[in-house]
């Protein structure tokens, strides 16, 4: 069990009480000894999980266009086909809930950025960038050729 309030911050509300120094050792001791880990709770393997990148491809064209995607997390044994689904369900359970009914979301980047974790972990999916990021599209092939990198000064650009 985790201390919700710092023992220090107990301590000095107890000094304030002029409390008998004994006694204010007393429970003080008793405070750190319960804030202590249970050596005996034994936690359960951490969660394997892969990753998936969402790609949003409005034109459904996938070359040569500017795209925005999400990182996300689902656990490695199931199946990226299933993604979408699970953010379908975390969003309708946001909309459901009374934040989501002031303020529903009605398209995927708006759950991503204004949905809790709380849905997103419901669902078992953990998102791991809210706002879009760009996706750069390559032919993945290494050029032949040595590679130079041009270096630019801007400081003489300002001259």
């Amino acid at each position: 069990m985790s201390a919700k309030i710092p023992i220090d911050i107990v301590a000095a509300c107890l000094k304030q009480h002029k409390l008998e120094p004994s006694l204010l050792r007393q429970i003080i001791e008793e405070l750190n000894f319960e804030a202590q880990p249970d050596p005996t709770e034994e936690k359960g393997p951490a969660t394997k999980k892969q990753f998936v990148v969402i790609v949003s491809d409005p034109a459904g064209v996938l070359h040569k266009t500017d795209m925005v995607a999400w990182v996300a997390q689902i656990e490695e044994s199931a199946s990226p086909h299933s993604t979408m689904d699970r953010v379908f369900k975390a969003a309708y359970d946001f909309n459901a809930s009374k934040k989501g009914r002031l303020l529903p979301v009605k398209t995927v980047g708006e759950a991503f950025e204004s949905a809790s974790a709380k849905y997103f972990k419901e669902s078992e999916i953990w998102i791991k960038t809210k706002l879009p990021v760009a996706v750069v599209t390559t032919d993945n092939v290494l050029p032949k050729d040595e590679f130079v990198i041009e270096r630019v000064d801007h400081r003489k650009a300002l001259n």
